[in-house]
């Protein structure tokens, strides 16, 4: 991963027991993933306050959030926007656009979503595509729906898991695990490019 590369440590923290999170004070940086819960569910309200009260917390302290999938739908809610069920379902390889950032965020992304979010205020749209927001950007934050860090280690648990969200689409599983497999290489490239161009900029602000 390239946080470790760049000499993070990383300190797992499981969002389902928010009492054992380390404290924010301690943390250099903010790195929250992706769930298969949507932030509008009662049965998980508790956990995701939890959440948007850490993200909350950090933001004041000045700490850089990188917020994935889930983890930017809990950035937009924790921060006035909105999150609600997506008009369709992105599973896949999707174009994401961005006239700002194309270095760096403009490509085909992997992706699993059925819920999109809107902006919060003071923080700006910086990825598009057809379907819904893609990244924003706010004061040493920065959110995505799409999936930087997705290895095929990961997208094969994800498959396995998730079958009935695929049965809704029209992809063929063996064909897109092999699709993540010939991308790999290329996705940890530009996944790497990201990261980078974040620690830079949340540095700079």
């Amino acid at each position: 991963m390239r946080l470790v590369e760049q000499g993070f440590e990383l300190d797992l923290c499981v969002r389902e027991s928010p009492r054992e999170w380390s404290r924010v004070e301690k943390c250099d940086l903010i790195l929250t993933l992706g769930s298969d819960w949507s932030v509008y569910w009662k049965s998980v309200s508790r956990e995701v306050q939890a959440e948007l009260d850490l993200l909350v917390t950090a933001a004041s302290r000045g700490v850089p959030i990188f917020a994935i999938c889930f983890g930017a739908q809990v950035v937009a809610h924790a921060f006035g926007g909105t999150v609600l069920p997506a008009s369709r379902l992105e599973i896949g390889w999707h174009q994401v656009f961005s006239s700002e950032y194309p270095h760096e965020l403009q490509r085909e992304w992997f992706q699993w979503h059925g819920d999109e979010f809107t902006a919060p205020r003071n923080f700006k749209v910086i990825a598009q595509n057809q379907n819904c927001n893609q990244a924003v950007l706010g004061p040493r934050v920065f959110a995505c729906q799409f999936h930087p860090e997705a290895t095929p280690a990961m997208i094969a648990r994800w498959m396995a898991l998730g079958a009935a969200d695929i049965a809704r689409t029209n992809l063929k599983p063996h064909q897109l695990f092999e699709s993540v497999v010939a991308r790999a290489s290329a996705t940890e490239t530009s996944a790497a490019r990201l990261v980078d161009w974040f620690l830079n900029h949340s540095n700079s602000t």
